[in-house]
């Protein structure tokens, strides 16, 4: 069985991407390896989306924000998929990625630009985790062996623009 390594890129890498990197290695164990960069990383990790793994479960340590030069380089994983999960960072020219990953972009509303009470914000962070998880279930019960790239680059674009059901998987 291959197992596939996936980048997913936001602007600060704090929220979003950190939440799908978490979700994906939780959820694809043993088949997909993810990691989370942003263009221009925040440096720390968004502590609601620390607070909300770790109430779910998720491994926490060594999540850390980071620069997406870190997976373009010598020495890089081989990325088999790259996805943005903010608009800034699917707007931005990205470097050239090792192993010519399929890309996708999978737009989220930003928890962490909510400024709200602590309930409101904890909701916020609750719904990008619900919107991943479910993108993240449609995307590792595709089946990667018997679609060729372009299939692939339909489908992944189709969970992007929140087809995240299991039709056709």
């Amino acid at each position: 069985m291959t197992r596939y390594n996936v980048l997913f890129l936001c602007t600060g890498n704090s929220a979003r991407s950190i939440l799908a990197e978490a979700i994906l290695n939780k959820m694809g164990a043993g088949r997909f390896t993810a990691f989370s960069a942003g263009s221009f990383p925040r440096g720390e990790v968004n502590p609601n989306a620390l607070a909300l793994l770790a109430k779910l479960g998720h491994p926490v340590e060594g999540l850390r924000s980071k620069s997406w030069d870190e997976f373009s380089g010598p020495g890089a994983p081989e990325l088999h998929f790259v996805i943005t999960v903010c608009d800034n960072a699917a707007g931005e020219v990205c470097p050239i990625w090792p192993g010519q990953p399929v890309t996708a972009h999978w737009g989220l509303p930003d928890p962490a630009a909510v400024d709200g009470s602590p309930a409101e914000v904890a909701a916020a962070f609750a719904d990008t985790y619900r919107m991943l998880n479910n993108r993240l279930i449609a995307f590792t019960n595709l089946p990667m062996a018997s679609l060729d790239r372009m299939a692939l680059k339909r489908r992944m674009d189709e969970i992007g623009r929140g087809a995240d059901t299991l039709a056709g998987a």
